[in-house]
């Protein structure tokens, strides 16, 4: 299940229980839709109640990940399991993402919303 939400930064993105090809296109759309009206939006994904993922839905992230990589700028992630960590770590060093990993949504909402270096 996921839950998008918009926010001045971007989106806030929440991943519950299995995350699957489904859910996956929810999050391109809304990615894509914030894309045309922000231009590079920065995402926070919080997958601290991710359990599993499906395949196809691996697939996809990578692909899409892949395709649009300059489409969004930066990339906060919370997690607290390992498995799921190491998941998103892998995901990202195939799709050249840079991410920063938080332990709170709070913290996460926090980097995003303070300006960035280029902003100053």
């Amino acid at each position: 299940m996921i839950s998008i939400r918009e926010q001045n930064y971007g989106l806030d993105v929440a991943l519950f229980n299995e995350f699957t090809l489904a859910d996956f296109k929810l999050f391109e759309e809304a990615l894509l839709k914030r894309v045309q009206e922000q231009g590079r939006p920065d995402l926070l994904l919080d997958l601290s109640e991710l359990v599993d993922f499906t395949l196809d839905m691996a697939f996809e992230e990578l692909r899409f990940m892949r395709a649009h990589e300059g489409d969004y700028g930066r990339l906060a992630i919370v997690v607290s399991d390992v498995w799921i960590k190491l998941a998103a770590h892998l995901s990202g060093l195939l799709a050249a993402t840079h991410a920063r990993y938080f332990d709170s949504v709070e913290a996460a909402q926090a980097w995003l919303a303070a300006p960035t270096p280029e902003a100053a």
